[in-house]
């Protein structure tokens, strides 16, 4: 198949810092689709976690089978993530999986991985998740409670540098309400959507 989602403008980039909430914000949009979304399932070398399902959370590959395709060209993105040993990336056969059933590619990615999908689909609708402040991250992290002060030390770091490349995105999205973020991400792609139709 030919035309928008091979160009670009039927993928649509989530990105946005830890604790910014775009997981739940992708579970909403999945649940209630303004437009036809697929959801790309990322690759990762980590090991599958308590409750996580091969091919529904991530494709789980040993590190030799992730670094062949990497070198065979088949990620459309990859990155060692907060400098953990594990590599995360986007097979481009998940693009093809969505274009194929005449869907949006949805991939949640960090912004390393979405100015690759911008220099090679500039076309692509791209989204940077926001809160009020970097103080309302750490507090986010923190509540969590599930890591250490040295490891969201090291993703404050990440943010204050991610933040830098806020601009680079096509919109940015101030998560400081949950049903609003929802709501103005869904008028933006349903605005793509009607554009593509026009």
């Amino acid at each position: 198949m030919s035309g928008a989602a091979e160009d670009g403008r039927r993928i649509v980039v989530l990105s946005g810092p830890s604790g910014s909430g775009k997981s739940t914000i992708v579970d909403r949009l999945m649940a209630k689709p303004p437009v036809s979304l697929q959801k790309s399932v990322s690759a990762t070398t980590r090991s599958m976690r308590a409750g996580e399902t091969n091919g529904e959370d991530y494709w789980f590959l040993p590190d030799e089978e992730f670094q062949t395709k990497r070198r065979d060209g088949e990620f459309l993105e990859v990155a060692e993530v907060h400098k953990s040993g594990f590599w995360y990336g986007t097979l481009r056969s998940e693009i093809k999986r969505a274009t194929d059933q005449n869907r949006w590619a949805f991939l949640e990615i960090d912004v390393e991985g979405a100015l690759n999908v911008m220099r090679e689909y500039p076309e692509a609708v791209t989204i940077f998740l926001t809160t009020p402040s970097l103080e309302e991250y750490e507090n986010r992290l923190r509540g969590r409670g599930t890591e250490t002060d040295e490891v969201i030390r090291r993703r404050l770091e990440t943010t204050r540098e991610e933040l830098k490349l806020a601009d680079r995105y096509q919109y940015q999205v101030i998560n400081d309400n949950l049903d609003r973020a929802v709501e103005d991400i869904a008028e933006i792609l349903t605005s793509r959507e009607t554009e593509l139709h026009a």
